[in-house]
């Protein structure tokens, strides 16, 4: 299974449901993020997924462009994460699901804020690694 998920920094959501998916679906997926105007992953995300043993530490921001062409043209699906800005596209035979969720970084940008978004997260990616028999 190949998953890629996308949201506009790649800094946040995207990052948390990266991590959030190799944790929960096992190295034997290839699983990425990016985004259509990728930034730094953000402190926050790294600290909230550190609290349940998950290490992000060493993700990278990057833009859909700079995904390997090979892995584009085996995706399986492609998860979009944006709520309130338009989401990143690509040109991809993959199943595409939306998944909007406020963007927890930004003006009142808390650890609290990205804790939701992990709870929610890991609501979303359990149905779906039920509903795919992963």
């Amino acid at each position: 299974m190949n998953i890629l998920f996308m949201c506009v920094a790649n800094s946040a959501r995207s990052q948390l449901a990266h991590g959030l998916a190799l944790n929960l679906f096992g190295s034997s997926h290839q699983i990425e993020s990016a985004g259509s105007k990728p930034s730094r992953v953000n402190p926050l995300a790294i600290e909230c997924l550190k609290e349940v043993g998950i290490d992000i530490s060493t993700h990278t921001s990057k833009s859909v462009d700079e995904l390997a062409p090979a892995f584009v043209d085996k995706l399986d699906f492609v998860i979009t994460l944006c709520a309130e800005e338009v989401c990143p596209i690509i040109i991809s035979k993959a199943k595409k699901l939306h998944w909007p969720l406020p963007d927890p970084a930004g003006a009142s940008e808390s650890l609290e804020r990205f804790r939701e978004t992990r709870a929610a997260l890991i609501q979303k990616l359990t149905a779906f690694k039920n509903e795919n028999h992963l």
